[in-house]
């Protein structure tokens, strides 16, 4: 019998910006509460490509995500599938990326901002495509909005997994750099937003991993192999043992390790060892 568990994918979120102006996720490692690593993305260090890793536990090369142009129902097993199939209850407020990756697609706003299906890898998700997004007009949703969202989903239907995952990081960056005023005013919200959903998740019974999928450099770019495009914080809410804490996972550790606490089986296709075990 495993634990639930809700990732929170903090898009675009280098591993600098989340250890110096997170605070409440710093404070609950510094009280004891929380655990945290570094983790090094797969390359390319692109979003659509670290979705799939993170949640298949394989390669780019193996899985076919090479970009963003490039999202497509995926072949190889998923973190999704395989609770599902296990019986589990899954549940997504996440870019319709996720939802092509791991359902369907293409993407039919009309059919799939919405899903409530026993038989679909996530039971019950929310999505939302950021159509229309420019310069000029960012299309972010509400932080505020995603959680609670992510939360009645969580709560009404009893969800084994969830996954909550915001582009407000990765988007601010793109238009200002993950260094200047407007970033640290938006972590300050946004930080300040996810702290008292945290406590009520764990509250609640269920375990937490706060982290991003990329990073980015100093212009807001990534894709590339630079550590600040590809390393990212991974905060941990739970009663697992882990690594050392100067240790660097890999992002295709994290499938594993949140099957593992799920007690789902691993695939074969899921090669890396998980990072968590049983505390004895």
């Amino acid at each position: 019998m495993g634990v639930r568990l809700v990732l929170v994918v903090l898009d675009g979120l280098p591993c600098r910006n989340a250890r110096r102006l997170m605070g409440n996720l710093e404070g609950w490692v510094e009280s004891g509460e929380a655990r945290v690593w570094r983790m090094r993305s797969v390359l390319p260090s692109t979003s659509a490509s670290c979705y799939a890793s993170l949640h298949t536990g394989t390669l780019p090369q193996r899985h076919g995500v090479f970009g963003n142009e490039a999202v497509r129902r995926l072949d190889v097993p998923d973190i999704f599938s395989e609770a599902n199939r296990a019986g589990l209850v899954t549940a997504a407020v996440a870019h319709s990326f996720f939802s092509e990756l791991f359902v369907r697609g293409p993407f039919d706003p009309v059919r799939d901002l919405e899903l409530d299906e026993p038989g679909a890898p996530i039971r019950h998700g929310r999505f939302y495509t950021m159509a229309g997004y420019n310069r000029h007009n960012y299309m972010i949703p509400s932080d505020a909005d995603l959680l609670a969202l992510a939360t009645r989903l969580m709560e009404r239907n009893g969800a084994d997994y969830a996954l909550l995952h915001t582009c407000t990081p990765d988007s601010l960056g793109h238009m200002y750099g993950p260094d200047g005023p407007e970033m640290e005013a938006a972590l300050f919200r946004l930080d300040a937003q996810l702290a008292p959903f945290i406590r009520r998740w764990r509250a609640a019974g269920w375990e937490v991993i706060v982290t991003s999928d990329h990073g980015q450099s100093a212009t807001g770019h990534h894709g590339g192999t630079d550590p600040d495009m590809r390393d990212v914080a991974l905060h941990y809410f739970g009663a697992a043992e882990g690594p050392s804490p100067d240790a660097l996972l890999s992002q295709l550790q994290l499938a594993p390790s949140i099957l593992q606490r799920l007690g789902v089986p691993l695939p074969t296709s899921m090669a890396s060892p998980p990072f968590l075990v049983d505390a004895t």
